[in-house]
């Protein structure tokens, strides 16, 4: 019986050390695919900061095109489905003053980034230019930090829009987004900043692909004239068509006085 228990558990025992031994084999294969992979970053990562350093002068040769449009980057904000969620009516009247918008990310890019909003003087902040930057330091905590705006009296519009939305919810009426300015004020989730990654990475790289997208209410304003149209062109048809019936009913009146004044001929 012992010899046994011995014969069936050496098998046993045979097929557990050629897992062990297959185990440790595949950690060391991930091992170099892990280390290929950190290889493969550190390229992509020069490769990046060499393209970055080639782009910058055309980014300034755009930036200094689009100074020649009036209310470009309102128009490309307001055009911006995201972002346009997040702009009030004010907002949108405080951005009308808005001539230029950088993004520039850091030398060693994966470290962080920062934008720059530049203003014309306005009656809402005495600031020409505010900036808020997105950091990762060393053990990859994200941080952010901002310009502090100088707000003008009585034309904070981050203070305003919490009031409005305190008596839109007591009068249980639509409430409007809180201000797009409040974001220069939000550090709490710095990893997680949408409106800063889409202004990055989808805004920034073509903002003329948002600044062209066609208003929706001309848009809809030239469907209804089309439709006008197309109905005025029905019943002009319509009338063509009951002329030509009515010309066609005089025509047969007229055969029908012929063929009666020939029977009266023929009959004297």
């Amino acid at each position: 019986m012992m010899l046994r228990r011995l014969l069936v558990s050496e098998p046993l025992l045979l097929h557990e050390k050629e897992q062990q031994e297959a185990i440790e084999h595949i950690d060391e294969v991930q091992n170099e695919i892990d280390r290929l992979n950190e290889q493969a970053s550190e390229e992509i990562l020069k490769v990046e900061q060499k393209y970055n350093k080639l782009r910058q002068p055309f980014f300034q040769k755009r930036s200094e095109l689009i100074a020649k449009i009036p209310n470009f980057w309102v128009t490309t904000f307001v055009n911006h489905p995201q972002v346009s969620a997040l702009l009030g009516e004010e907002d949108e009247e405080a951005l009308h003053y808005l001539t230029r918008v950088e993004v520039t990310e850091f030398e060693d890019i994966k470290s962080g980034y920062r934008i720059d909003f530049y203003f014309d003087e306005n009656p809402y902040f005495e600031n020409k230019v505010l900036s808020k930057e997105f950091h990762l330091n060393e053990s990859g905590d994200p941080s952010s930090k901002s310009t502090e705006i100088k707000w003008k009296s009585g034309k904070d519009l981050t203070k305003r829009s919490s009031q409005t939305q305190n008596k839109a919810s007591r009068k249980r009426q639509h409430e409007e987004p809180e201000s797009f300015f409040t974001w220069f004020t939000d550090h709490s989730d710095a990893g997680a900043d949408e409106l800063g990654e889409v202004i990055k990475d989808d805004i920034w790289p073509n903002p003329l692909q948002y600044y062209l997208v066609p208003d929706m209410d001309d848009e809809e304003g030239e469907g209804e004239e089309d439709d006008d149209d197309d109905e005025e062109e029905e019943g002009l048809e319509d009338i063509d068509e009951e002329g030509d019936e009515d010309e066609g009913e005089e025509d047969e009146d007229d055969d029908e006085g012929e063929e009666g004044e020939e029977d009266e001929g023929e009959d004297d």
